[in-house]
């Protein structure tokens, strides 16, 4: 599956955006972000680990998956309000929150800018800042003249580590074809934001529970760029996931989903 299925669109700022819910209509949502090149699927390993008890809100980034491309560049700011535009158009007034990547981006500007519509945020083999922007360039450059296909071989030798790609080819083609299906044009708007972000001083005001999840193994968004994000997050919480590179959640799911799940139980609890 390379599309996230049973995919319902709304309307959120000007943009179509899908989306699908899994689990019991009166848990609390949880809302989950994807990563770059990525749709809903790459939470197909770890819902079942949640929607027992939450309401998961999937759903695909403008110019990504099933939503709409919209004239780039986006901004990190953008994207975050349109997650909140998502829950305004259901009428979701606050979820838990977990994202990936950009999607850990995403929610850090959810946590700074809308605190009264998130319970928690796990913030996912992420970061608060991307340099170089000649590499993102590089990226661009590539895209435009190859398509996402001259990225797919290198995105994936940064998402998960050698021994792992050996040993699961068909989590590999899945994710393969995923990373395929994206859209170029969304890809650079997308990517532009990450390029462009500065969020450190940003994260001072977070105040929500907040849980900082890293790969050991991961090149894209490394131990210590997470490290700098549990450090200005007042509270924060922080674990690294050994043998696991940047999409932690499909290379180390059992791991990862006890890790997430814990934590947002143990803030659910208090509710």
């Amino acid at each position: 599956m390379t599309q996230m299925q049973d995919t319902q669109i709304a309307q959120v700022n000007g943009v179509e955006i899908a989306y699908r819910f899994d689990g019991p209509q009166d848990g609390r949502v949880l809302l989950v972000a994807n990563s770059l090149m990525a749709n809903g699927s790459m939470w197909d390993w770890n819902v079942p680990a949640f929607a027992d008890r939450y309401r998961v809100l999937r759903y695909d980034k403008r110019g990504h998956g099933k939503s709409g491309v919209t004239p780039g560049p986006y901004s990190i700011a953008q994207l975050a309000d349109d997650a909140v535009g998502l829950l305004d158009a259901l009428k979701i007034d606050k979820a838990h929150f977990m994202g990936l990547s950009i999607g850990g981006m995403i929610g850090q500007q959810l946590g700074a800018r809308y605190p009264e519509r998130v319970y928690s945020l796990s913030l996912c083999n992420t970061a608060s800042e991307m340099p170089p922007r000649s590499l993102w360039e590089d990226r661009f450059e590539t895209a435009r003249t190859k398509g996402i296909a001259g990225l797919v071989d290198g995105t994936i030798q940064r998402w998960f580590t050698a021994p792992f790609i050996e040993r699961a080819p068909g989590d590999i083609e899945k994710v393969r074809q995923m990373i395929l299906g994206t859209n170029v044009d969304g890809y650079i708007g997308c990517g532009s934001a990450v390029r462009d972000m500065a969020q450190s001083t940003m994260l001072l005001k977070i105040k929500t529970p907040t849980l900082v999840l890293s790969g050991r193994k991961d090149p894209a968004c490394t131990v210590e760029q997470g490290t700098v994000i549990h450090r200005l997050v007042d509270g924060s919480k922080m674990v690294i996931l050994e043998d696991a590179a940047h999409l932690s959640n499909i290379e180390q799911p059992a791991g990862f989903n006890k890790i997430v799940r814990e934590f947002i139980d143990s803030v659910d609890s208090t509710l």
